[in-house]
């Protein structure tokens, strides 16, 4: 009986621990905040509520030149409406990362296109590869016209950004 006891034990702790994993499917909500250029926050039918992340774009930081530009954008293309979230992993922080899809808009494109954020390269092969071309043809369209962030003769990445302010 105390094998059986302990085997059932060990059984409900696999269980809970799976459970308690998160784990993402597409999820459809209402954008109910804009971080920045590329984080929000959406609010499910279940008044569930995810923190998510852009994926395959980083937008300049709020204290970089076009970061508030960035953000504004993005809640042109976000906030307030029903968004789908396309995307399965989680970041470090425990944000669901995805591409945010507003009908047929493509709002992580979206930012790319208007100069306002970075193809985030770095983790281009997180993308399909479909993403992963039109994003980078995107960014460099955008360097080409000249648009948001490109009018600058050499605009910092957020990455080397952050990577200034910890050092």
């Amino acid at each position: 009986m105390k094998i059986c006891k302990y085997k059932f034990t060990a059984l409900l702790l696999s269980l809970t621990t799976l459970a308690s994993t998160n784990s993402f499917a597409d999820v459809t909500g209402r954008v109910v905040g804009i971080t920045d250029g590329d984080t929000v926050t959406v609010l499910d039918s279940l008044r569930t509520q995810y923190k998510v992340r852009l994926a395959g774009i980083d937008a300049p930081e709020k204290k970089q030149p076009f970061g508030q530009k960035s953000k504004e954008a993005l809640s042109d293309c976000a906030y307030d409406k029903t968004a789908t979230i396309v995307g399965d992993k989680q970041d470090r922080y425990g944000r669901l990362v995805g591409k945010i899809m507003v009908g047929d808009v493509d709002c992580n494109l979206r930012q790319i296109n208007l100069g306002l954020a970075w193809h985030y390269k770095k983790y281009m092969k997180e993308q399909p590869e479909s993403d992963r071309a039109t994003y980078s043809r995107a960014e460099d369209e955008a360097q080409i016209k000249r648009v948001g962030l490109w009018i600058e003769p050499s605009p910092m990445p957020p990455w080397d950004f952050r990577k200034q302010k910890r050092d």
